[in-house]
């Protein structure tokens, strides 16, 4: 429950405050009027963006049929990450409601940075399971914040640091192409190894604690198999598609998993 208190003044008594209980709720139609309003606005940026470079492929004589074909395969290329995208909602949708995370992943953030920082701001709210939906205001308002301001750093860095970053790589890379690409790989493994961390967070609870882990050789295992149909048998279509099939494969399996461990579902 939420309180609102409001100051009533009424002629011949004395003003008194009356506190009104509203009843929170993280699917209130409020909360998708306010995240509809933000992914209506980056719809719209889009559109207009589209427009304007269909009108500049025209002024430079590109042929019709070559923009609409342009547009139609950036279209299905985008299909893919909408499927990672649409379970990365699914499954922040049971601890944080369906606007919430829908305005998050459609705009900015991804699974990997967003379902982190909740589990870390509901743990330092001594909210310890992310399977049931937050219905205190207080905690929902402190998830939302960490969420939104520990992404900022990003943003912030790119857009005053971006084009100091390009030219360093840029000079490393005319020095020694090799040790450029060696420096970008350790960041990629520095970055992989820092969500790695999150699998072994509960190995100390026995068997059950193992279960992550599982589910993530799972889903290598899966993404073995599709690099190898990509190289070897020139499946080329799915390279778009790997990944939200790796992850589909992995919460299917985590479910048996989790039953055969002794896991609660």
């Amino acid at each position: 429950m939420m309180d609102v208190l409001f100051k009533v003044a009424i002629p011949g008594i004395l003003n008194r405050k009356v506190v009104i209980c509203l009843e929170f709720s993280p699917n209130s139609s409020f909360m998708y009027f306010i995240c509809g309003l933000v992914i209506l606005f980056v719809v719209a940026q889009s559109v207009f963006f589209l427009l304007r470079a269909v009108r500049r492929a025209k002024a430079l004589h590109i042929d019709t049929g070559v923009i609409r074909r342009t547009i139609s395969a950036s279209a299905l290329f985008t299909i893919a990450p909408a499927l990672a995208i649409l379970i990365g909602v699914i499954s922040l949708s049971q601890f944080l409601g369906l606007p919430l995370p829908w305005l998050r992943l459609s705009v900015l953030g991804a699974l990997t940075y967003e379902l982190p920082a909740a589990q870390s701001a509901a743990s330092a709210m001594n909210v310890t399971s992310t399977s049931t939906l937050v219905t205190d205001p207080t905690v929902f308002s402190a998830i939302a914040w960490v969420m939104t301001v520990g992404i900022l750093s990003g943003i912030i860095v790119v857009l005053f640091g971006l084009k100091k970053i390009e030219n360093g790589l840029d000079r490393i890379r005319e020095k020694d192409a090799r040790k450029s690409a060696l420096l970008m790989d350790s960041l990629f493994l520095g970055m992989i190894c820092a969500f790695t961390g999150l699998l072994f967070a509960d190995i100390k609870k026995g068997l059950p604690g193992f279960i992550p882990i599982a589910v993530a050789l799972v889903s290598m295992i899966l993404m073995a198999f599709c690099g190898l149909l990509i190289r070897k048998c020139q499946v080329k279509w799915l390279e778009q598609y790997a990944l939200p099939f790796c992850m589909l494969g992995g919460m299917l399996a985590a479910i048996p998993l989790t039953t055969l461990m002794g896991g609660a579902l």
